[in-house]
């Protein structure tokens, strides 16, 4: 069992992206990591390349899975100080009269229900650790509406809510609870949503991708590292005296509305 001075982190979807980011700057600065994702192929990789950490193929919108998780954390870790809720999926593209049912349910079990699984099952843990830190990572779609995006903005915005809730029920065992909202993540992700949101409004890839740069005030994407940094920050004793707060790691978004029709 890793010492006491170490913070034992659980990373849901970290075994890429943003979630992986975070995970490996934990674990550079001497903290032990678990992560879950449903990719076995991703977590082999992740745990191959960084021996000392520790994993699970979970699929955190499923109950017994998540059981699976933290029944391999005790086993591994015993203990743990800092949650990440940083697993989620982009769910359907399209207007609302034309949104994927299917798509819609599965979006709200992983992103919703897998964050209040999580966590639901991580609050003992860190209530024996005497203290801890939640961090959700939920998106600037949870501050704005977003267009042809309904199951993504409603599980995000859903996710502000419950980190409002817990940081009032958690506060007084010492445990802070707070939100990280990027905008777009450079990376194969965005790049899918953007491809989809063309084809669904008849225009390309580039064209899209400049609608969704105009969309911040810095005209750029961000990278996981920039999300990362947020992270450890919250996650530190710098920010011991903060929750309940949500924090937009985003260039500054105006808006995610601004089409020119």
């Amino acid at each position: 069992m890793p010492a006491k001075n170490k913070n034992i982190v659980l990373i849901s979807g970290g075994a890429s992206g943003i979630g992986r980011c975070t995970a490996e700057r934990f674990l550079a600065q001497g903290d032990a990591v678990h992560i879950c994702d449903v990719s076995c192929e991703l977590v082999d990789e992740f745990l191959a390349a960084n021996p000392g950490a520790t994993g699970t193929v979970a699929d955190i919108g499923a109950r017994d899975d998540v059981s699976c998780v933290f029944s391999d954390l005790e086993q591994f870790h015993g203990r743990l100080d800092i949650l990440v809720n940083n697993a989620g999926i982009a769910g359907p593209s399209a207007p609302v009269d034309e949104h994927d049912e299917d798509g819609w349910d599965k979006c709200i079990q992983v992103n919703l229900s897998g964050t209040f699984y999580m966590t639901r099952r991580a609050v003992p843990l860190l209530r024996r650790s005497g203290s801890g830190a939640i961090i959700n990572i939920s998106s600037t779609a949870a501050l704005h509406g977003y267009p042809l995006r309904s199951a993504y903005a409603a599980s995000k915005w859903a996710m502000m809510g419950l980190m409002k809730t817990w940081a009032m029920e958690l506060g007084p065992l010492g445990i802070r609870v707070n939100a990280v909202c990027p905008t777009s993540v450079e990376g194969n992700r965005i790049d899918a949503v953007i491809r989809r949101d063309a084809q669904q409004r008849g225009l390309s890839f580039e064209q899209v991708q400049e609608v969704y740069l105009r969309q911040t005030s810095m005209r750029t994407f961000i990278t996981p590292d920039d999300v990362a940094d947020t992270i450890l920050f919250l996650a530190s004793d710098a920010a011991r005296k903060i929750s309940g707060q949500s924090i937009s790691v985003d260039g500054h978004t105006e808006g995610l509305s601004n089409w020119l029709d």
